[in-house]
């Protein structure tokens, strides 16, 4: 096991890798940009090293500067967390390269899913069931673009290969707007990626956005953790999830489960990933859309329902140990979800960086809360706007949503505007309560 691990990262999920450390008896170096001094994770790590400036480019994305602290610090090993360079397969190379193991995929594993047509390629090898549509790059060839479209059938969405985290992405209904579309994101996927490549699929109406974790050895052995449904989303971003998914039959979650550690198993993949899929309730059919190759946002609720911790394992893993479970062992009990508090105004969507002059986070059975928040704390305009994770558990779906309902109502932020009204709000519709949203449920609640 490692004996001292740099954290690339900030927040909460820098706080959640250091808790894990902290378990497995490893000591931690907290690096930061100069405007995160007081964050809570550098306060508690053994080691800190200022990285730079507020901007992320000059800090947290500065390949050179991380490896330097790494080298400074005599640590062992880099997570990277999620965000920032956690899907960098050329920071991957680099921290391995120089000496450290990076917690997370291979470099080349990471390559090959941040290219969202190799990605799909790799899956239907695997047999995992995709979105119909180009299968490759799509044509120079005007004509040949629009007869691929009519044969897809319309509408249609167009994707950069390069892209992620719903970037990258232009619905089309018609023929008469396909071409103009065809080079407006063209363009823009050259401009935000480096890579003017587009793929081209059918466009799902109404379905659900369903997600499996994965956790795989470095001795080829892997197994599923079950699925989360984070169809509540706006404008791509996820905003509730839970797990297990309304709905998923046991048989449903076994068959997929079996392709997607089938295709993790054939590429060689290493450490925690997610599968996701889009899916469509009335044909049960789940089509692959991307492989996130690092920890989610969203990882505690598969943690409640399976009792894993995610975060150890991955350790475990970039240290050479075995997992040490079967897919026998997966045991899904009870139900959980999962709120993202954010710091902006819960009707505009404005971030609300300030001053935190008051924090009363929530308690009671089931409930976790995941957040580097404490009065005092200044919430930086230079980042994510997310400062806290509810997570409540319970023993069927209405348990959960009842302790979910009881925590936000316990939580207080003072000094800035958060989201929890929106929460509430959520948590009180008919349609969410019923487990029965896609993913255009919260813009058409909100009527975005």
């Amino acid at each position: 096991m490692f004996g001292k691990i740099l954290i690339a990262n900030r927040g909460e999920i820098a706080l959640r890798v250091q808790r894990a450390c902290r378990e497995l008896g490893i000591r931690t170096v907290a690096v930061h940009s100069e405007p995160d001094r007081d964050l809570m994770h550098v306060k508690l790590a053994d080691e800190s090293v200022c990285i730079g400036p507020a901007p992320s480019d000059r800090s947290y994305l500065n390949i050179p500067a991380v490896i330097a602290a790494a080298e400074v610090t005599d640590a062992e090993a880099i997570h990277p967390g999620y965000g920032f360079l956690s899907e960098n397969a050329d920071f991957a190379e680099r921290v391995e390269k120089s000496g450290f193991a990076f917690i997370g995929p291979r470099p080349e594993t990471i390559r090959l899913m941040g290219d969202k047509i190799a990605a799909k390629q790799a899956m239907l090898k695997a047999g995992v069931p995709c979105v119909p549509g180009s299968d490759g790059p799509l044509p120079d060839a005007p004509e040949a673009i629009k007869a691929l479209a009519r044969e897809i059938g319309y509408p249609v969405i167009l994707k950069a290969a390069g892209g992620g985290g719903g970037r990258g992405m232009r619905v089309v209904h018609t023929e008469a707007h396909l071409m103009n579309a065809v080079n407006l994101t063209r363009a823009e996927a050259a401009r935000a990626f480096g890579n003017p490549v587009l793929y081209m699929e059918k466009f799902l109406e109404t379905p659900r956005h369903i997600e499996f974790q994965v956790l795989c050895d470095a001795h080829g052995h892997c197994i599923h953790l079950g699925e989360r449904d984070c169809s509540t989303q706006r404008r791509h971003q996820k905003v509730i999830e839970e797990a297990p998914a309304p709905g998923i039959r046991p048989e449903q979650r076994e068959r997929i489960g079996a392709a997607v550690v089938q295709a993790c198993e054939l590429m060689g993949y290493r450490g925690a990933g997610t599968i996701e899929f889009l899916y469509e309730p009335v044909s049960e059919t789940f089509y692959f859309i991307e492989m996130n190759t690092r920890v989610q946002v969203e990882h505690p609720v598969t943690e409640a329902i399976t009792g894993i911790d995610i975060v150890k394992a991955q350790i475990r893993v970039a240290a050479g140990l075995p997992l040490g479970l079967r897919q026998a062992d997966v045991v899904l009990r009870g139900h959980a979800l999962e709120c993202r508090i954010n710091a902006e105004d819960p009707e505009r969507f404005v971030p609300s960086p300030g001053q935190v002059t008051a924090w009363h986070a929530p308690g009671g059975p089931g409930i976790r809360v995941d957040s580097h928040l404490y009065a005092g704390y200044r919430v930086p305009p230079f980042y994510d706007s997310m400062i806290a994770k509810v997570i409540a558990h319970g023993g069927s779906r209405e348990e959960a949503l009842q302790r979910m309902r009881s925590a936000l109502r316990e939580t207080s932020i003072e000094g800035i505007q958060s989201n929890i009204a929106l929460h509430r709000r959520i948590l009180d519709d008919g349609q969410f309560a019923a487990g029965s949203v896609h993913i255009h449920y919260l813009e058409a609640l909100l009527d975005l």
